[in-house]
């Protein structure tokens, strides 16, 4: 380049998407135009209006570092350190799963039955099991502001993630933690609780991609050697932390519908709701457990 001037905006976008094509990523131009907003602090129009204006040497050294952390399958998401999920910004961690669209799908389903007892009780306790982000219990308190919620999780580290997310988003007022696995930490009742537990068979895990075997945290994505133990854990004991008429969404793996439901059945729900994700897999399934 003449005169030792460095990139244009336009110039590097145009590097990165050439990388990203050229190792076959599924959606290159889409994360290279996600990076390049995140890194540079532009909206996707300030990437065409300002791109010709050059990028500082600082700039240009972050983005070419996240060129390099992509191409080591790391997620785009995990190199920002932040992702939107229900429209509130969440900070990632190591110790936490990276929410994903599908799950939004447990809040929008969740959300009619939640508002629905907000109406009829005036005030609602929910309850987050491994909640991670906080993303889904975050999600819910934002859309009911009649509600409170407690996120537990057995990662300090993810608590604390959580929390920052509450505090960011404004909902710290509304939001605690409990530090244990499922109910261990838990001494009061809900009217909700919700989860979207590790539900992967163990034998599975090796062949994830790079993207989620590397990089989410293991305790988020082990459900044992069927899949089915964190359902287990939940279904067992969840009557003793629900009140009359309270309920449960949980997410499920692709072909899990079947044996969840039998799991919660067993111990007294009954299925009120299974709901189907974006490639039409079953994903949400509601119970019901009336006392």
């Amino acid at each position: 380049m003449s005169g030792g001037q460095g990139p244009t905006v336009s110039g590097l976008l145009q590097e990165m998407r050439a990388r990203f094509v050229e190792a076959d990523l599924d959606d290159p131009a889409t994360e290279a135009r996600i990076l390049a907003c995140g890194l540079l602090h532009l909206s996707s129009t300030e990437l065409v209006t300002r791109g010709s204006e050059p990028v500082s040497p600082g700039d240009e050294a972050a983005v070419r570092a996240a060129i390099a952390r992509r191409l080591d399958h790391e997620p785009v998401h995990r190199i920002l350190g932040e992702r939107e999920f229900y429209g509130l910004p969440l900070r990632l961690s190591a110790a936490t799963l990276e929410p994903r669209p599908d799950t939004e799908i447990l809040v929008d389903t969740m959300l009619p039955h939640v508002r629905r007892l907000e109406t009829r009780l005036g005030s609602l306790h929910i309850l987050d099991l491994g909640t991670g982000t906080g993303a889904i219990c975050l999600a819910l308190l934002r859309e009911c502001p009649q509600a409170t919620g407690v996120g537990s999780d057995i990662s300090s580290e993810a608590l604390e993630t959580a929390r920052g997310n509450a505090e960011r988003n404004g909902l710290a007022a509304r939001f605690s933690t409990a530090h244990g696995s499922w109910f261990d930490a838990i001494h009061e009742r809900f009217h909700v609780i919700v989860s979207n537990p590790p539900y992967i068979a163990s034998s599975v895990i090796s062949t994830l991609a790079p993207e989620v075997k590397d990089f989410d945290p293991p305790a988020a994505l082990d459900g044992g050697l069927d899949g089915l133990d964190a359902y287990r854990a939940i279904a067992k004991d969840a009557t003793r932390f629900l009140h009359p008429g309270g309920m449960i969404g949980v997410e499920i793996g692709y072909d899990q519908r079947e044996t969840v439901t039998s799991v919660f059945e067993g111990a007294g729900f009954s299925l009120v709701e299974a709901v189907r994700d974006y490639g039409q897999n079953d994903r949400v399934l509601v119970f019901e457990f009336q006392h």
